[in-house]
């Protein structure tokens, strides 16, 4: 009886430490399975209204809702820039065509054309107010006085060619001299400035012709939309910088909007733009809401991830896999964070652009354009839920890393090419002019287009660049479409079979999801049980070591021998508490009789020869 008191004493202090443990490791289980659920198995398990769901939902129709009504209006303030700019090259620029026939808009090539074309330059600005159809006319500064119209000409300093005699004396230096008209005295223009405008061509370098126009954006207000007004300030080069006999023309025209000074409209364009201002509002709010949740999802993932790593670390001796380290810092929460930060900028500039304090509509464009990107793209997290639908999700994540070093690879050989096209085939093909333009047109081949045009433009001038351009291009089109794309596609299409394959036959489980499933198999050898995980008692072993497992069997024969009813009745609520306990742990029963076999009954415990084994 003695000894059965000793085995009690020591049992009930570790029964007590060992269902503390257990009721850790199935809180922490149920913490994690309840993080991994979708938002209908949450409300289902602890009636969680899926709040993050419901903002994401109404978050995508808001930024949707915005982005459409920003891009008409974007739509119409581009379509006016364009239109101007279109309608001020038909009247300044003298037998402009309607279609820019390079980067220049026109060229002249004699010194009768570039007079002419300058002079009509000047000719047109003077009789602005009764040719223009649009409401544009001429700017005023600060006192109410027109602004002049600037002509500026750049010449060498000193010089003096003589292509006969094959002779020339050039100053290198540059001088510019300008000269201000004003609208008002334009008839006196020519008369009274002959000289400035007797040029010496062969020291020419180029001619600018500056002056500012202001007009009113009049199609907005159908869209219930303000007005705008405009700041035209328009360039207009000859550049004559080769000397090559081609005179280019050039129209540059900076547009910039802003707030009218004084201004009447009737109608509902006030009040509309008060609404869409309370709209951008709302949006702002839904955003910063949508950021702290998922920043709260972070911060219990991250809490998560903390507990499970102490609890593999403390009774495994192992660490978190990288696999089980990305479920944890979930890499949608981060998208959505950014696509929330972008609305919210961008929807502070769309209103600054609404109250007329901005005109940024192409910042604002980038900002609103990238964050409905990735909001839209962050829905497939919640298709990521079912399994038919996740596929895509799951091949890209598999490829992502060989595509990656692929492309690295690849990457080479493409540079390669387009420095070597640029540098032989840039002076004779128009696509091979500079490294993007080269970049670009490899790229269209490498798809398939535009290979006949590309072969078709490089005439037959230079034998030996023909010949080499018909290498070039058939090496690489025979490279990359037969060779690199397919190994390409093949990467991809190895992966995606790779997962169908997983789908069908299951994925391999990783620590944290056998630890989820309850299973116990995630420790693979008995060296990754650290020392002294488990104290030995003589009621029950470990398989610790061969003559501990031994001492402890005579203890518990020797016990089971002198226990009667009442002292089994103690026994009872011993084992009892140990109900729950790792299945490396058993009990030896042999010599009970009778009383072990309503023990079995009584717990549950299944029998293997003369063990009781725990479930």
């Amino acid at each position: 009886m003695e000894l059965l008191t000793r085995y009690l004493d020591r049992s009930n202090s570790v029964s007590s430490t060992t269902t503390q443990d257990l009721i850790k490791e199935e809180n922490l289980r149920d913490d994690l399975r309840f993080y991994f659920m979708s938002p209908c198995e949450k409300y289902r398990a602890r009636r969680h209204v899926p709040w993050k769901l419901g903002v994401q939902i109404l978050k995508i129709i808001m930024i949707t809702t915005q982005l459409v009504l920003f891009g008409l209006n974007n739509l119409l303030v581009v379509s006016y820039k364009e239109e101007n700019a279109m309608a001020l090259k038909n009247l300044f620029l003298k037998d402009y065509s309607g279609v820019d026939e390079d980067d220049y808009c026109i060229a002249v090539y004699s010194q009768q054309s570039v007079y002419d074309s300058l002079f009509h330059v000047m000719d047109q600005y003077s009789q602005l107010g009764r040719l223009a159809v649009s409401p544009i006319s001429y700017a005023e500064n600060e006192g109410g006085g027109l602004l002049p119209l600037v002509v500026c000409k750049t010449l060498y300093r000193r010089g003096s060619v003589e292509p006969s005699e094959e002779t020339y004396d050039i100053d290198a230096q540059l001088e510019t001299v300008c000269l201000s008209l004003d609208p008002k005295t334009a008839y006196q223009w020519k008369t009274n400035n002959a000289s400035f405008f007797d040029l010496d061509f062969y020291r020419l370098v180029d001619v600018k012709v500056t002056f500012t126009l202001k007009g009113i954006n009049l199609q907005t207000v159908r869209s219930r939309e303000m007005p705008d007004c405009y700041s035209f300030s328009i360039t207009i080069t000859f550049d004559n910088q080769r000397h090559s006999g081609k005179v280019k023309l050039f129209l540059d025209i900076d547009a910039q909007s802003s707030a009218c000074r004084d201004w009447k409209i009737s109608g509902t364009a006030q009040k509309n733009t008060h609404y869409l201002l309370v709209f951008d509002g709302f949006v702002i709010v839904v955003c910063l809401t949508s950021a702290v949740l998922c920043t709260r999802s972070i911060v219990l993932a991250v809490r998560l991830l903390m507990r499970f790593s102490r609890f593999l670390h403390e009774n495994y001796n192992r660490k978190v896999c990288e696999d089980d380290q990305g479920e944890f810092l979930n890499g949608w929460y981060v998208l959505v964070i950014v696509s929330d930060l972008l609305t919210i900028v961008g929807s502070i500039l769309k209103m600054e652009i609404q109250a007329k304090s901005l005109t940024s509509y192409d910042v604002c464009s980038i900002f609103l354009g990238t964050s409905t990107l990735l909001v839209w793209v962050g829905v497939i997290r919640y298709l990521g839920y079912f399994q038919k639908y996740n596929v895509l999700i799951l091949t890209m994540k598999a490829a992502f890393p060989k595509v990656l070093r692929f492309c690295c690879c690849a990457g080479m050989i493409y540079l390669g090419y387009t420095f070597c096209g640029w540098i032989v085939l840039g002076p004779y093909h128009e696509k091979f002019e500079g490294l993007s333009l080269v970049a670009e047109c490899l790229f269209s081949l490498l798809n398939g287009d535009d290979m006949f045009t590309t072969f078709a433009q490089l005439k037959d001038k230079n034998t030996l660049v023909w010949l080499f351009s018909r290498v070039y291009l058939y090496s690489f089109i025979s490279l990359f479409i037969y060779m690199v794309l397919s190994l390409f596609i093949a990467l991809i299409t190895d992966s995606y079979e790779t997962i169908k394959n997983y789908q069908k036959d299951g994925f391999p489980l990783t620590d944290l999801q056998k630890f989820l499933r309850d299973q116990k198999d995630f420790i693979s050898s008995e060296e990754n049980r650290p020392p002294g995980l488990y104290t030995s008692y003589s009621l029950f072993c470990c398989c610790e070591s061969n003559l501990g497992r031994e001492q402890r069997e005579e203890d518990f024969t020797r016990l089971t021998q002198t226990c009667d009813n009442s002292s089994f009745r103690l026994l009872d609520r011993v084992l009892l508490s140990f109900r729950k306990i790792h299945p490396s742990i058993f009990f030896r029963l042999s010599g009970v009789g009778s009383r072990g076999q309503q023990m079995v009954q009584l717990f549950g415990w299944k029998c293997h020869l003369n063990y009781i084994v725990i479930i």
